[in-house]
């Protein structure tokens, strides 16, 4: 069926084209475009991510190189490292953005009943963001410090299947706490985040709409508690205690009971006080679900490792953000490949394969299911070894 293709053309067939086109549509992508449409950008970019592309030359020459084949995936217009850079700092970055979060949903209803350690039923997200330092003469615009640029990446993870399900692209100075008043809040989901975005106020919001968090107490917040429940210490866990916060303004801000539990992580050696609105799961279970926050942290660690995140082709904030978007579809798509096809490889080993593979003509299910290592190019353990 895939004969005379190559891997490129079978990857992006797992693309929806028609939800592409609207998002170029929906924001008139197609105005005064006579060729390199933005199906030819997204490709071109998209083979940057692949193949880790260092610059925009080097983009142009790979892609040169392969014209006849890229023409029979429908890129028709000659590829110049200057139509390239123009589209980038033009072509609105919105597009790609929307694209991605299509993307998203689909992986997302595919890994809706994976595993991630932990028996829940409610969906867990993990909220955390990472900082990507530029050059502040390069980058004007993200003025981050005085001597410094950067921006950040708000992330709403999903943990099953550790796929970004909300993304947030601002300038490094914005604070992480104030991201929470942009979170789509969903009832009887689980916010998971660290004492970086407590903040009663908006803690209380999410009360409201019936989610739940789960986060870590500051080591100076003022509280009274009301009672205790018996814990099993051999677990790990010290106190479950219901408490009030004391003080005018903590009581304003959050005026209902909060449950508070201290764990021991004999492992680690390490203490860790959590705050909670939930008096229904066990406390272990609270416990657990905080260090399955843990995966967003990996999660950042693996993009700015294996996708083109940290240095960027553009310097004007469109380009920019039109990178990140088309890394996090990327990664995504790997996603579905990977689930569609039941390939149970990582993620790492199949980009890998995909980067020194883009245009053989072998079919792509083969390619990476015959592919046995000899010895182990898995990441290690303490990285994100994603969708196994």
């Amino acid at each position: 069926m895939n004969l005379g293709k190559t891997v490129f053309a079978q990857l992006f067939k797992f693309l929806p084209i028609y939800e592409f086109r609207k998002c170029v549509q929906r924001y008139q992508g197609t105005y005064k475009v006579q060729t390199f449409s933005c199906w030819d950008q997204f490709l071109c970019m998209a083979f940057a991510q692949l193949t880790y592309r260092e610059s925009l030359r080097d983009i142009e020459i790979c892609l040169r190189a392969h014209q006849e084949k890229l023409y029979h995936m429908g890129v028709r217009s000659p590829i110049s490292r200057s139509t390239l850079a123009y589209t980038n700092e033009n072509r609105d970055w919105r597009i790609y953005a929307d694209f991605a979060k299509v993307l998203i949903q689909e992986a997302r209803s595919l890994y809706l009943h994976d595993s991630f350690g932990v028996e829940l039923e409610q969906t867990a997200y993990a909220l955390d963001s990472t900082t990507i330092d530029l050059c502040l003469s390069l980058f004007p615009w993200a003025q981050f410090r005085k001597r410094k640029a950067a921006v950040k990446l708000h992330t709403l993870l999903d943990l099953r299947g550790s796929i970004p399900t909300l993304i947030i692209v601002t300038h490094g100075k914005i604070h992480d706490v104030k991201i929470l008043d942009q979170l789509p809040l969903e009832a009887g989901a689980i916010y998971i985040f660290d004492r970086g975005y407590l903040d009663f106020g908006r803690l209380f919001t999410l009360h409201q709409s019936l989610a739940f968090f789960i986060t870590r107490a500051k080591s100076n917040f003022d509280f009274q508690r009301l009672y205790s429940q018996p814990v099993d210490k051999t677990t790990g866990v010290q106190a479950d205690q219901i408490i009030t916060l004391q003080g005018f303004y903590a009581q304003k801000d959050y005026p209902e009971k909060l449950r508070r539990i201290r764990y021991f992580d004999v492992q680690n050696h390490k203490r860790f006080v959590f705050l909670s609105n939930n008096f229904i799961l066990p406390a272990l279970t609270i416990a657990k679900l905080y260090h399955c926050r843990w995966q967003i942290e990996l999660f950042f660690k693996w993009i700015k490792q294996h996708l083109r995140i940290k240095a960027f082709y553009g310097t004007s904030e469109n380009a920019v953000k039109t990178q990140i978007w088309i890394a996090i579809s990327i990664y995504v798509l790997v996603a579905i490949v990977k689930k569609r096809l039941r390939i149970d490889h990582s993620l790492y080993t199949i980009l890998q394969i995909l980067s020194l593979s883009l245009f053989d003509k072998s079919d792509l299910y083969q390619l990476v299911t015959n592919f046995k290592p000899t010895f182990s190019i898995e990441e290690p353990s303490n990285q994100l070894n994603l969708f196994t």
